[in-house]
C-alpha cells in the first residue's frame, strides 16, 4: 500500500519557491509607496479564483506562480494614500513572524508550550500599557469585534450570576454606548442574547462625545421602566471622527450607578503611547474591560486584537468549563492552567501573539507612539489645507487623526469624487454620514504617510471636481 503524505517530495523544489514568493513579498512591501493605491483584480484571476473543488495537486512552482499572481491585489492598506475607514498599514518585519508561526502550527487553545508563553508575555505588556493591574486577566483575539463579545458576556454574566446554565431568559438588561460607538458593540448584544434594542444610543455633543446628561437621564428612565442597567460602554476613538467619550467622567457614572464600565479602544487606546494623544484618555485605565486592535495604529499585521478584564475571577467564571478530555494535569503537556480557553470561547486559536511579540521586540513602544503623533500632525495638516482650499471644508472637528470633510457640492458628487480617487488609484479615503450629509473622511493610521501624500489628495479631489457635472 502506498503511503500517504503531504510533505513535498523534493524539499529542494519548496524551498526554492518560498524564497521566491519571500523576495516577491518583500519587494512589494518595499515598494508600498509606489504605482496605484488600489487595483481591481483583473478578470481573468478572477475566472481562474471560480473553478471547480481540485481533485489532484499541483507542484510547488504552480502553487507559487498562483499566490504571487493575487499579491499585487490586496485592499491597498500598505500604500501610504490609503485613507479609508481605520487599516493598519502593516509591518514589513511581520513577515518573519508569520513564518515561524506557520511553521510552529500552534494550536493557542491551551496546554503547556512555548507559545503559550509568548501570549502571557504579550497579555503582561499589554496590561502595562493600558494602566491595568498585574492581576488583570486578559485574552489575544482576532480583533476589538471578538473582544468586545468576551467582555460584554463576563459584564453579562456578573450581573446575571445563573444564566450560563439557566440562559438569559426574559431578562431586562440594558446598557449604552455614544451613538458614534462601533457597530460591533450592538452585534455583540445581539450574539448574547440581549437583542441590540437592550443597546441604548446616547446622543453626542457638539465634538461628537457622549452627552453625559442624556445617559443619566436615560439610566434613570430605564430604572424606572423595569429595566436592569448593565454596562456603560464608552469610545476612544469613533469610527466615524475619532472622538473620544470623557472615559473619566463615564467611569465616576458607572461607579455610581453599579454598572460595568467598558472601553471601546478598537484604534484610539492605543494612544496611550503617544505623548499627545495620552492626555485624552484619563479614565482608560478605570474599565473594568477594554478591547482594542493591535492590527490598527500599531500596524501589526492582521489580524491582532486584545481583551482586557480587571476581574479575573469574574473572567474565568464566565467562560472555564473544560470537559473531561481536556482536564489538565500538574505536569506534562496538559499543564500550565488556566489555558486561554479558559477565557474565551474558542479551543482552536492560532498564534496571533508571535507577530505582536516580534513586532514590539523590533520596534519598540517609542517609535511606535511617535508614529501615532505623526499621524495627528498629518491630520492637523490636511485640516489647514482643507480650510486653506476654495470648495471645501470641514465637515467634524479633528479630535485625533480622522479628518472628514466635503467639497460644496452635491452629496452625489462627493461620493463620486471618492469613487473615482480610487478607481483611479491616486487615494482610497471612505465616505461617512455626518448631519445628514455625504462627506470624504480620511483616516490616517499610516506610517508610510507623508505630507505629500496629503498635498496629491487635496488635488485630486479638486481636479475630479472639475470634470463633474455640478463642478462650481
Amino acid at each position: 500500500m502506498t503511503r500517504t503524505t503531504l510533505d513535498p517530495k523534493n524539499w529542494d523544489d519548496l524551498r526554492k519557491n518560498a524564497h521566491r514568493l519571500l523576495d516577491a513579498s518583500i519587494d512589494r512591501l518595499e515598494n508600498a509607496e509606489k504605482g496605484r493605491v488600489w487595483t481591481a483584480l483583473p478578470e481573468q484571476i478572477k475566472a481562474r479564483l471560480n473553478v471547480k473543488l481540485p481533485a489532484t495537486g499541483m507542484s510547488e512552482k504552480q502553487l507559487a506562480d498562483q499566490l504571487a499572481e493575487i499579491l499585487p491585489y490586496g485592499v491597498g492598506n500598505t500604500h501610504p494614500r490609503f485613507f479609508g475607514w481605520v487599516h493598519g498599514s502593516g509591518n514589513p518585519g511581520g513577515v518573519m513572524a508569520e513564518i515561524v508561526a506557520a511553521a510552529m502550527n500552534a494550536n493557542l487553545g491551551g496546554r503547556d508550550h512555548g507559545a503559550i508563553f509568548v501570549e502571557r508575555q504579550v497579555l503582561d505588556w499589554a496590561r502595562q500599557m493600558m494602566g491595568f493591574p498585574a492581576d488583570a486577566s486578559g485574552l489575544i483575539t482576532s480583533g476589538t469585534s471578538m473582544g468586545t463579545i468576551v467582555a460584554l458576556k463576563v459584564a453579562r454574566d456578573t450581573a446575571v450570576g445563573n444564566c450560563r446554565k439557566a440562559g438569559v431568559g426574559q431578562g431586562r438588561l440594558v446598557g449604552y454606548a455614544s451613538g458614534q460607538a462601533h457597530s460591533c458593540i450592538a452585534r455583540a448584544f445581539d450574539m448574547l442574547g440581549l437583542g441590540s434594542n437592550a443597546l441604548r444610543k446616547i446622543p453626542v455633543d457638539d465634538d461628537f462625545r457622549m452627552d453625559l446628561r442624556r445617559l443619566n437621564q436615560q439610566i434613570k428612565t430605564d430604572r424606572k421602566a423595569g429595566y436592569q442597567p448593565f454596562a456603560v460602554i464608552g469610545t476612544a476613538g469613533s469610527v466615524n471622527v475619532g472622538a473620544i467619550d470623557p472615559l473619566n467622567a463615564i467611569a465616576d457614572i458607572a461607579a455610581k450607578e453599579g454598572l460595568w464600565f467598558h472601553v471601546d479602544g478598537a484604534f484610539g487606546a492605543t494612544g496611550v503611547l503617544s505623548d499627545r494623544v495620552r492626555p485624552l484618555l484619563t479614565g482608560l485605565a478605570r474599565a473594568q474591560s477594554l478591547a482594542f486592535d493591535f492590527h490598527k495604529w500599531l500596524h501589526v499585521n492582521y489580524a491582532a486584537g486584545c481583551v482586557l478584564i480587571r476581574d479575573r475571577a469574574a473572567h474565568l467564571a464566565s467562560f472555564s468549563d473544560r470537559p473531561e478530555y481536556l482536564i489538565g494535569t500538574s505536569r506534562g503537556l496538559s499543564a500550565g492552567a488556566p489555558w486561554p480557553v479558559d477565557f474565551g470561547p474558542e479551543l482552536s486559536r492560532g498564534f496571533i501573539a508571535l507577530k505582536i511579540w516580534a513586532h514590539f521586540l523590533e520596534h519598540g513602544t517609542e517609535k511606535l507612539g511617535a508614529s501615532i503623533t505623526q499621524n495627528c500632525q498629518q491630520a492637523d495638516f490636511l485640516a489647514q489645507l482643507i480650510n486653506d482650499t476654495r470648495h471645501l471644508s470641514l465637515s467634524a472637528p479633528v479630535a485625533l487623526n480622522i479628518v472628514c470633510f466635503r467639497h460644496d457640492g452635491s452629496d452625489a458628487m462627493n461620493s463620486e469624487i471618492v469613487t473615482q480617487l480610487q478607481e483611479q488609484g491616486i487615494a482610497a479615503p471612505s465616505t461617512t454620514k455626518i448631519t445628514g450629509q455625504t462627506v470624504i473622511r480620511v483616516n490616517i493610521t499610516n506610517h508610510r504617510t507623508r505630507n505629500a501624500d496629503l498635498d496629491i489628495l487635496v488635488r485630486a479631489i479638486i481636479d475630479i471636481a472639475q470634470t463633474l457635472p455640478n463642478a462650481n
